[in-house]
């Protein structure tokens, strides 16, 4: 199935999109869960319980389709360097302060988070602050987590995954590099795009998609998520072992080749930009730059 968050008439929404993506039903939910996107489906059947009942369908056409999980429980976990070419690339920038030490592939999964604040929703506007000059995009998979879970394996990892989306791990690159981590450059406001909705576990194999990014019409990533470095399961693994996972918990899984500091000279974002990323079996996000 497919969850989207929504805004109608001002009000937010939760919903179930229709096989042929035309038309949503509306989960029967209070004002307070509805807030929180689809974070309140995803605990709830982590309980066991079923879904709430559902309303009256709607047009997609007629509702605003917003991040999927708006307000995430906390930060989203992000993966760096987790495609070989990419950590190639990325090494050989000039911007990787982790290569000092890891080289181009890294021997263990490199973990660093972005704030929840960060997330916007699809169509919503990246906003390039004065404070930087070299703002990146990185189209991802991101992984949600279901059952959560302590010392989870990796045999058992993917039975805690509720499902996918898409995320745009937008970039600070030369704050990334001054700072000589990651979380600063990752976390600017609306540097994490979020959407267009949450797909189930049953309906896509997260292991075996395809990832795409473009600017402006030009594909510049293209990659499949067989090609990680460290896979699902070895990341939930790594995360949870020390680290309690919790329903609704975001993975974004690290980025293909093809990003904007890879190219010489490179390819920063500039305003009137259009970046869309596209995943096979989720559908594709689409954000202006300003």
């Amino acid at each position: 199935m497919k969850i989207v968050a929504f805004h109608q008439n001002g009000q937010p929404g939760v919903g179930l999109v229709s096989a042929d993506l035309q038309q949503v039903q509306p989960f029967d939910l209070p004002l307070a869960q509805r807030e929180l996107g689809a974070l309140s489906l995803i605990e709830a059947q982590a309980r066991g319980e079923s879904l709430p009942a559902l309303l009256a369908a709607v047009a997609i056409s007629d509702i605003q389709i917003i991040a999927p999980l708006p307000k995430p429980r906390r930060n989203i976990f992000c993966v760096g360097k987790n495609y070989f070419e990419h950590a190639k690339e990325f090494a050989g920038s000039g911007f990787d302060s982790s290569a000092k030490s890891g080289g181009d592939i890294p021997a263990d999964p490199i973990i660093f988070t972005k704030v929840p604040e960060s997330v916007v929703g699809p169509g919503a506007t990246v906003e390039m602050p004065a404070a930087s000059t070299a703002i990146d995009y990185e189209a991802e998979l991101a992984v949600i987590i279901g059952r959560g879970g302590k010392g989870i394996s990796a045999k058992d990892a993917m039975d805690h995954v509720w499902g996918y989306t898409i995320v745009n791990d937008i970039t600070a690159r030369d704050w990334q590099s001054r700072h000589q981590q990651w979380f600063m450059g990752k976390s600017f406001d609306t540097f994490c795009p979020m959407g267009p909705w949450l797909v189930s576990a049953d309906e896509l194999d997260g292991t075996k998609t395809r990832v795409r990014g473009y600017v402006n019409g030009e594909l510049r990533q293209n990659a499949s998520t067989t090609d990680l470095i460290f896979d699902i399961p070895k990341l939930i693994e790594t995360l949870s072992a020390g680290i309690t996972l919790y329903p609704g918990d975001v993975i974004a899984t690290g980025t293909p080749v093809g990003v904007g500091i890879g190219f010489k000279p490179p390819k920063y974002l500039k305003a009137g930009d259009v970046v869309r990323v596209e995943i096979d079996g989720i559908g594709s996000l689409e954000n202006p730059v300003r």
